[in-house]
């Protein structure tokens, strides 16, 4: 039996008294994106950050690739292959929109991309090309509109060239045309696209969203979370019917 590619095992977090994240248990595979889902307030974000070691938990494993990471450093997590966009986007908004993804190329786990190591500005400008706005690369981040800053922050995700990437509400804020266009290019990454090493195999994925109709054209697996405890775990066909999900989003009530 192949091992996970991520194991989350008995993972708590508090916040003072309040339970955050409670007990939490799954494992995906290496060519796996999963959804992961829930009310406000589930947990969903606090999950990521403890899986990219910005928060420590309070007890409980993290293995990636049969390795265990935490107590590692967050530069350590990206160096391991795990990057992440947050929905609160902090770019270097006086920089230009290229610099800001150049950046990210000058990782060393980027940096081992030999053929690249001579051309930080060509890897950068295939980032932004992949991500829809290469065409803006002079600009600067502060012009940037809702649509365009969550381009830039996968872009400047996928330059450090993740085995795993993490997305926390990548449609959020975006028209019904730019929620498309983002989710053309997630799933084409996931595909392996045409980015650097990602060109045979692209990333494994956690995505976390809360536009769920998009979001289920693209995952292969849902994981639900609510009051911090798994609740459901299944294929999309799966969680749209179950009574536990309904009643998480809807309230006994509506139900």
């Amino acid at each position: 039996m192949a091992q996970p590619f991520l194991e989350i095992e008995g993972i708590h977090k508090n916040f003072g008294g309040l339970s955050a994240v409670n007990d939490v248990t799954f494992s995906m595979g290496r060519d796996e994106v999963l959804g992961l889902i829930g009310p406000n307030g589930a947990g969903k974000t606090t999950l990521l950050r403890l899986i990219t070691s910005i928060l420590k938990p309070d007890s409980g494993s993290i293995r990636f690739k049969g390795k265990e990471i935490v107590g590692l450093k967050t530069w350590e997590i990206v160096n391991r292959g795990i990057a992440c966009t947050f929905q609160n986007m902090r770019p270097f908004r006086r920089l230009p929109i290229i610099a800001n993804v150049m950046v990210s190329c000058l990782s060393p786990r980027a940096m081992k991309s030999g053929e690249w190591v001579k051309k930080i500005e060509a890897k950068a400008m295939d980032a932004l090309e992949f991500a829809g706005i290469s065409d803006m690369a002079l600009e600067k981040a502060s012009t940037l509109s809702q649509g365009d800053l969550k381009r830039l922050e996968v872009a400047r995700a996928i330059a450090t060239e993740p085995e795993l990437l993490l997305l926390d509400e990548p449609f959020g804020g975006l028209s019904p045309a730019e929620t498309e266009l983002m989710a053309q290019s997630i799933k084409r990454l996931h595909k392996g696209g045409r980015f650097g090493r990602l060109h045979s195999e692209g990333p494994a994925m956690i995505i976390v969203e809360h536009k769920l109709q998009q979001l289920m054209k693209i995952v292969d697996r849902i994981i639900v979370l609510n009051f911090g405890t798994v609740t459901a775990d299944g294929k999309p066909g799966e969680i749209v019917t179950d009574k536990k999900v309904i009643e998480a989003y809807l309230g006994e009530k509506e139900m």
